[in-house]
């Protein structure tokens, strides 16, 4: 049997394994993603985007090229029982450099990620190639699998991502159990092109009767989902006729325009793996844990799965940091993914109540909820999203106790700046793909010692000088810093920041997260925290 060799086996070439592909290839790190289909599977899949995720693909330098097919800032309506609109959801801030809510077709993303494969000589997408076995040691893990044309052979890895969704035979071969429930009510959903409909948002019909959801796409075409009733029988349900039937009590005749472009029945699952990490093993998207449709997050915590694991990975591979450091992924995502599972549930069981009396109740809770300004806004800017936080893990609380205005952990802000050759950018274009340290008005590299400077060198880290907006003594005579790359803060985003911390040094990850927040002064013994937690 023929064997090769490669440091990172993907499992899965959907959109997070193939994210996580080029984060390999972005790293330099040798990687073959192994994709049983043979292109990019027609069903349909996930249509929401949010700004956290468009910050993962602007890692890989994606997201201007797929955000050319998304439709951006596209507002969330809620409608009652009576057919009125009870709640918005219209977020029109941008902290992460992207708008909060995105709509795009999963399909159009696949073809542009894939596309974009080829530019990473170091990374190869296997299609129609199977995984039918793998067992690991202390030294990789083996793999058998099937080519496209039948034949079998032998792959080693140093470790392996398992991204093939959520019936994932990489979870089922280590035995990882799927913890969590299966909902007992169907939904078809249904894809339409020509569509005319004058409903450009997302809209979640909670009518009791029949629980719909109708989502506008880009280029003409337009989402329906609905609940199956007790006592329905599937395959009929998902037959064109009925599919016309059910929209045209919606739209009336103009259901006769629609092209119907796919039809598919769902089971939705509130479920989430005992274990993400294994060994040398780590679970992503769907393989580590499986969302209902309703929050609109499942590929959205995919794709912070794999930002957070990519960077480690690399990091282990290339000799940077210690293996033990791949457990700390499980103990960063777990929590995040977990909340947004239980607000999907909480979503949907609002907008799937069946019984007109329940139903009545809820209208009328959630009309008195909307006549309150601060729940409204609330509603409004998306703020009861559950944050990911990182509290345990690869970042260092100078605090004794954790304090809710605490931004350790937490997402670094992504506003532009402007570079000192007053190109105006958006922030992470300067922090680059490793850890970076900012200070605010200060150089954060003048007071380290060498020990500590040579250490995160072999990092690539950046130390980035924020000045204030026009503060050198011309257009172009920007301040400078030795040993810093200087940076103007435009619209005084980072000033506001900073001034909520009180300290004026932050430690960037490579994920964007905040893995600390200090000053010059005590910037050495921190480094120094981090670096022990990585070695």
């Amino acid at each position: 049997m023929k064997q090769e060799k490669t440091q990172v086996v993907i499992v899965g070439g959907g959109p997070n394994g193939i994210t996580a592909a080029h984060y390999m290839g972005l790293y330099g790190i040798d990687c073959i993603v192994l994709e049983l289909a043979d292109g990019v599977l027609p069903y349909p899949r996930a249509v929401g985007m949010d700004d956290e995720a468009l910050r993962v693909l602007q890692g890989i330098g994606i997201a201007e090229l797929a955000a050319r097919d998304m439709i951006s800032n596209v507002p969330l309506r809620y409608y009652n029982a009576r057919g009125v609109c009870f709640a918005e959801v219209k977020p029109s801030t941008a902290n992460y450099g992207w708008p909060m809510r995105n709509i795009f077709m999963q399909q159009l993303l696949e073809t542009t990620l894939r596309e974009q494969l080829g530019k990473h000589a170091s990374v190869e997408l296997r299609q129609g190639h199977e995984m039918l076995d793998l067992e690991q040691d202390a030294e990789g893990v083996t793999l058998q699998v099937r080519d496209a044309q039948g034949e079998l052979y032998q792959l080693q890895a140093q470790y392996v991502i398992g991204a093939d969704g959520g019936r994932s035979s990489v979870r089922k071969k280590l035995g990882i159990e799927l913890l969590g429930l299966t909902h007992p009510r169907k939904w078809v959903v249904i894809d339409t092109a020509n569509d005319s409909l004058d409903a450009p948002y997302t809209a979640l019909h909670a009518d009791p009767q029949r629980p719909f959801v109708c989502i506008y796409l880009p280029y003409q075409q337009r989402r329906w989902e609905f609940m199956l009733l007790e006592g329905e029988d599937e395959t009929r349900m998902c037959e064109e006729a009925m599919i016309r039937d059910l929209i045209r009590g919606h739209i009336g005749e103009a259901v006769d325009q629609l092209e119907i472009i796919r039809i598919r029945a769902y089971t939705h699952n509130s479920r989430v793996a005992a274990r993400f990490v294994q060994g040398r093993v780590a679970l992503v998207g769907d393989a580590a844990h499986i969302s209902p449709p309703w929050a609109g997050q499942g590929l959205n915590s995919g794709l912070r799965d794999v930002a957070n694991v990519s960077w480690k990975l690399a990091a282990i591979l290339q000799g940077r940091a210690a293996p033990a450091i791949l457990a700390s992924y499980d103990q960063e995502r777990r929590g995040h993914a977990t909340d947004l599972i239980a607000l999907a549930d909480n979503m949907g069981a609002v907008l799937g109540l069946t019984n007109p009396l329940m139903a009545g109740v809820r209208d009328w809770l959630f009309q008195a909820v909307n006549s309150v300004d601060n729940l409204r806004s609330h509603l409004l800017e998306f703020k009861f999203k559950p944050k990911a936080t990182i509290t345990k893990g690869l970042v260092y609380h100078e605090r004794a106790e954790l304090h809710e205005d605490d931004l350790v952990g937490q997402l670094f802000i992504q506003p532009s700046i402007e570079d000192s050759q007053g190109q105006r950018r958006r922030l992470d274009e300067v922090l680059g793909h490793s850890y970076a340290v900012l200070g605010y008005r200060v150089n954060p590299s003048e007071q380290l010692s060498e020990q500590t400077a040579a250490y995160w060198a072999r990092w690539d880290t950046r130390f980035i000088q924020i000045n204030r907006s026009r503060s050198g003594v011309g257009r172009n005579q920007p301040l400078s810093a030795s040993g810093a790359i200087c940076v103007e803060d435009v619209d005084n985003r980072l000033g506001e920041w900073f001034a909520k911390v009180r300290d004026c040094v932050v430690v960037v990850r490579p994920d964007r997260f905040v893995a600390a927040i200090t000053t010059p002064e005590r910037l050495e013994g921190v480094l120094r925290k981090l670096a022990e937690q990585l070695s």
